[in-house]
């Protein structure tokens, strides 16, 4: 099931579509696309409330918001979501895989269940919300994936996760390839340790981040701006907003 709410703005040239939009790094990314002049679809899950709050945020900004529900994990939605995002819009010109969830799923404990339900968030919507994208971005356009930086560490407790965002930057290099021709790009940003995932203890959290350099869901959405409005010659690139990473590949383990 797909609802959807729009304002009658006036409409602007880039239109942009941002999964998992509503809360937390996907909300920082709707406002700076809304900040650079894009009209936003936002799609949620369960964010009902908080995807209405982030609508209005946007309008505030003098362009149009969109919100748009669906479940990534089923088979069609993300077709649907597409579609949808394209007729609220009148059309799309950024799409932003950010829809994705973090869960530790270590070797012994991981179910097939658990390991099918992941990965049908965490990689295989990313590419059918792709395919569909590419459908509609009839004069070119931007796609821009969100990885993370557990794809150049060890983390042994969370390996359906790290293997779902490894496939993501090969599907971002892949994608870039099949679909230059069309004058879309694809670029991914892997981001560090931004926020604190649900579950984990502030005295966690603390342990886990203390050293490292400061940053913002602000900082990755100021990188996915970037890719949204690149030439169509930067493509199949992925930009990394973690103070740690020059420090080393393995980086501790969350």
């Amino acid at each position: 099931m797909i609802s959807a709410h729009a304002s009658r703005r006036v409409k602007k040239t880039a239109r942009a579509l941002v999964t998992g939009g509503a809360i937390r790094v996907g909300r920082a990314i709707a406002l700076a696309l809304a900040d650079a002049g894009m009209d936003v679809a936002i799609h949620y899950h369960r964010s009902a409330s908080a995807a209405r709050r982030t609508a209005r945020e946007i309008e505030a900004r003098g362009v149009r918001a969109a919100t748009l529900r669906a479940d990534l994990r089923r088979p069609d939605a993300p077709a649907r979501l597409v579609a949808a995002a394209a007729r609220a819009l009148g059309g799309l010109d950024v799409l932003v895989n950010n829809a994705a969830v973090f869960a530790r799923m270590p070797i012994g404990r991981t179910t097939r269940a658990d390991w099918d339900t992941l990965l049908a968030l965490n990689l295989r919507a990313p590419f059918f919300c792709a395919q569909a994208a590419a459908r509609v971005m009839r004069r070119g356009g931007h796609i821009v994936n969100i990885a993370d930086v557990a794809v150049m560490r060890t983390w042994t407790a969370y390996i359906p996760y790290t293997i779902a965002k490894s496939g993501v930057v090969t599907l971002t290099r892949t994608l870039a390839a099949a679909l230059r021709a069309r004058g879309i790009t694809v670029n991914c940003v892997a981001p560090g340790m931004v926020l604190r995932p649900q579950g984990f203890s502030r005295a966690r959290w603390r342990a886990l981040t203390r050293g490292r350099a400061a940053r913002t869901p602000e900082d990755v959405a100021a990188a996915v701006v970037l890719f949204a409005t690149c030439p169509r010659s930067v493509t199949g690139q992925m930009a990394v907003v973690d103070g740690e990473a020059s420090r080393g590949r393995r980086g501790r383990r969350p």
